[in-house]
């Protein structure tokens, strides 16, 4: 059946967020961060209490870690780590201003229940470049998260680990450059992966949704998807329309003042996958 014509399902999500109580861009590690324009801490927490409102209303379970003062980029909390299957696979950050994220997400899976945890060695940036398929791990690097990471990634959870080249700056994290929409269906900006990276995306996703450069720099890529509903910045209209004629139901969401951070819907959100 082709991805025209399927029927999409909702299969409910259980995620991690951190409420942006202490958001703020005092430092630039990426190229959306300007500490020269303000912030409006307050709109921001409204915006995501409506992403976890939508989750909320769409029948998913939403856990939360406590945010830390300092640590302003916790939002993030799809960058904490990599859930497969139970495993929890921790994050160590290229970036001192984000390294006490790594301790302080793991201390929160160890107090909530999971005993399957590996405190990395190597860059990792948790789901920020680790992005799950049903049969792969997609694994970002050329910015942030290494290729050793990508070893140690792959030896812990014990699934094939793809890795895939990014050029650009702006595209730092492959969360921000590539969208896992199902199991075996993704979308991504093909002008953000080096030529051998794009022929393995050909090569694994022969019918994926191509996003233009108007979307991709919109944040478009950086959705959720639970099989049926896909959340995704509200300025991605082409993508929207993309995503409706194959099925799926498309959430625009206004995430604009945590974009200022450089993130959007994924990055505000880490799922915890449980053994199925």
């Amino acid at each position: 059946m082709s991805s025209e014509t399927r029927t999409r399902t909702t299969r409910l999500r259980r995620y991690l967020m951190c409420r942006p109580s202490h958001f703020e861009v005092t430092y630039s590690i990426n190229p959306w961060m300007d500490p020269a324009k303000p912030v409006d801490t307050e709109l921001a927490v409204a915006q995501w209490e409506s992403l976890r409102d939508l989750y909320l209303s769409l029948g998913h379970t939403v856990e939360f870690i406590e945010p830390i003062a300092g640590l302003p980029d916790m939002v993030y909390a799809a960058n904490g780590a990599t859930v497969v299957d139970g495993k929890v696979l921790g994050a160590r950050f290229r970036n001192a201003e984000r390294a006490a994220e790594g301790p302080a997400y793991l201390d929160w899976f160890r107090a909530n229940g999971f005993t399957e945890l590996w405190d990395p060695t190597e860059i990792n940036e948790g789901e920020g470049d680790f992005l799950v398929t049903g049969q792969h791990v997609l694994a970002g690097q050329g910015f942030r998260s290494s290729r050793d990471g990508h070893a140690e990634a792959q030896e812990f959870l014990g699934r094939p680990v793809v890795g895939l080249e990014l050029t650009d700056p702006a595209y730092y994290h492959l969360d921000t450059a590539l969208a896992v929409l199902d199991d075996d269906e993704v979308m991504y900006n093909p002008a953000t992966f080096s030529p051998g990276s794009r022929a393995v995306l050909e090569r694994l996703f022969p019918d994926a949704v191509l996003a233009e450069p108007r979307d991709a720099a919109v944040f478009g890529l950086n959705a959720v998807s639970d099989g049926r509903n896909v959340m995704l910045p509200e300025a991605a209209t082409g993508l929207a329309e993309q995503l409706r004629a194959r099925g799926f139901h498309p959430i625009g969401v206004d995430l604009s003042e945590l974009l200022k951070g450089g993130g959007s819907v994924k990055c505000c959100t880490l799922e915890l996958r449980e053994p199925r």
